[in-house]
C-alpha cells in the first residue's frame, strides 16, 4: 500500500505541488511508527493486548469500501497472466520471507547456532539466486531493477535504508528502555514516546516550506546531523532517566527524520520517468523496510553483545578487596530486615550491576546510530541536485 500511494502521489500531482503532498505522504508513514508505541500502549491498559489488532478492523472496512468507490482503478489485463513471472514472484517471497524471519529470531536464538534460523538462511540464499537470475534473464520480470541505473535512486535508496534503521531502530530501543531500566508499563511508555509524534506533526509544514526555499541536500544533511545530535545525547543515558531527559533527544530525533525523509524521498523519485515510478516506489519503500528489518537485527546483536562485555568487566572490578563494593554491600544489607540480610544484600548488589550493565550497553547502541548517521550525512553530498521546480501559483 506505502508504495502506491508514493507511486500515485508522483504520477497524478505535478511536480510544483509536490512540496505539500511529500510532507503529506512523509508524516504519515513516518508518523504510524512514531505514535504506535502511544496508541498500543493506551490501548493496551484501557483494553487488552488484542486491542492491538483489533483496532485495525474499523478503518480497514472504511478504507476498503473508500478505495472501491472513490478511486478510478484501471480495467483489469487479465491477458497479464499469460506472461506473468511466477518463478520471480515465489522466489521472491521466500527470499524477502525467509531473510526477514532469520532478522527477526536471529538475535534471539544465537544465529546460526539453531538449526532452524541456519534453514531459513540457506532458502533466503537460494531463492535470493533464482530471483536475481530471473529479474536478470526474464523478459518481464517481477522486479525491475533499472531504477538502480539512475545514481540518485540509487543513492537515496541506500539513504532510505539508513532512515530505517533510525526510524524503526529508535522506536524500538526507547520502550525497551523504558521498560526494562524504568519499570514502566505500556501507557507510560506510550506518553513518553508521543513527543517524537507530536514533533513530527508540527514540523511537516515548516519542512514543507524548506523544500522550495533549500537544497534538498542540504536538508537531508541538517536531518541526519540532527538525528546524529539526538543519538549522541542520549549515549550519556543513566538509569535515572525518565520522561524530561528524553525530552529534548526525542524532540530533536522527530524533526531530523522529517527534515530528511521529505528530501530523500524528491530526490530518489522526484527525477525518474513516469513509466518507472510504480516500480521504483516499491523498491525504495522495500529498502527502508529491509533497513528496519537489518537494523533491529544489528542493534539486538550489537545490544546483546555489550552487555555481556560490560557484564564481565563490572564483575572483574567488584572484588572483597574494594572499599565501595563493601559499602554497597553494608548499605543494601542496611535496608533489609532479618538474618539473611546479606545474602539478600548480595543479590541486590548483582541486580544493580546487571542494570548498569545494560544501561552501559544502551549508551553504546545510541552512539554507534550516532556515529552512522554523521558518516552517512556526510555522503549526501555525493547525490546530484535535483533540478528546481518552481513554486505553485496562487490559482485554484
Amino acid at each position: 500500500m506505502v508504495p502506491t500511494v508514493f507511486a500515485s502521489a508522483y504520477t497524478i500531482f505535478p511536480r510544483s505541488r509536490m512540496m505539500v503532498i511529500t510532507p503529506l505522504i512523509g508524516l504519515v508513514a513516518t508518523l504510524a511508527p512514531t505514535i504506535g508505541p502511544t496508541v498500543g500502549g493506551t490501548l493496551t491498559e484501557a483494553f487488552s493486548w488484542h486491542w492491538l489488532f483489533f483496532i485495525n478492523i474499523v478503518p480497514g472496512i472504511i478504507v476498503t469500501i473508500a478505495a472501491i468507490t472513490l478511486i478510478d482503478f484501471d480495467q483489469p489485463d487479465l491477458k497479464l497472466f499469460e506472461r506473468f513471472d511466477w518463478v520471480g514472484l515465489i522466489s521472491m517471497a521466500l527470499f524477502l520471507g525467509a531473510l526477514e524471519y532469520v532478522l527477526e529470531d536471529g538475535p534471539r536464538w544465537d544465529w546460526f547456532e539453531d538449526s532452524t534460523i541456519a534453514l531459513a538462511a540457506v532458502v533466503s540464499a537460494a531463492a535470493a539466486a533464482v530471483f536475481f537470475l530471473r529479474v536478470l534473464t526474464a523478459g518481464e520480470p517481477i522486479v525491475d531493477l533499472r531504477a538502480f541505473v539512475d545514481r540518485n535512486f540509487a543513492v537515496g535508496s541506500v539513504f532510505s535504508f539508513v532512515l530505517g534503521i533510525g526510524l524503526y531502530g529508535l522506536t524500538y530501543l526507547y520502550p525497551i528502555y523504558l521498560s526494562q531500566i524504568r519499570g514502566h508499563n505500556a501507557l507510560m511508555i506510550g506518553e513518553t514516546m508521543f513527543v517524537s509524534g507530536v514533533t513530527m506533526f508540527f514540523c511537516a509544514p515548516i519542512v514543507g516550506r524548506l523544500v522550495t526555499r533549500l537544497d534538498p541536500r542540504v536538508m537531508l544533511t541538517a536531518g541526519f546531523a540532527i538525528v546524529a545530535l539526538s543519538n549522541w545525547q542520549m549515549s550519556y543515558i543513566t538509569k535515572d532517566w525518565d520522561f524530561w531527559q528524553l525530552f529534548v533527544p526525542q524532540i530533536l530525533r522527530g524533526f531530523g527524520m522529517m527534515l530528511a525523509i521529505v528530501p530523500i524521498t524528491n530526490i530518489s523519485l522526484g527525477t525518474l520517468p513516469p513509466d518507472r515510478l510504480k516500480n521504483a516506489s516499491g523498491l525504495f519503500n522495500l529498502t527502508r523496510n529491509l533497513g528496519g528489518a537489518v537494523g533491529l537485527a544489528a542493534l539486538n546483536t550489537v545490544f546483546d553483545k555489550r552487555i555481556d562485555l560490560h557484564l564481565a568487566r563490572l564483575h572483574d572490578s567488584i572484588t572483597w578487596n574494594r572499599p565501595s563494593v563493601l559499602e554497597a554491600l553494608n548499605a543494601f544489607a542496611a535496608r533489609i530486615p532479618g538474618s539473611d540480610a546479606q545474602a539478600m544484600a548480595l543479590k541486590e548488589l548483582f541486580v544493580f550491576t546487571r542494570m548498569q550493565g545494560v544501561v552501559m550497553a544502551f549508551a553504546d547502541v545510541f552512539l554507534l546510530l550516532s556515529l552512522m548517521f554523521v558518516v552517512f550525512g556526510a555522503l549526501v553530498w555525493f547525490m546530484r541536485r535535483p533540478a528546481a521546480v518552481a513554486a505553485p501559483s496562487g490559482g485554484h
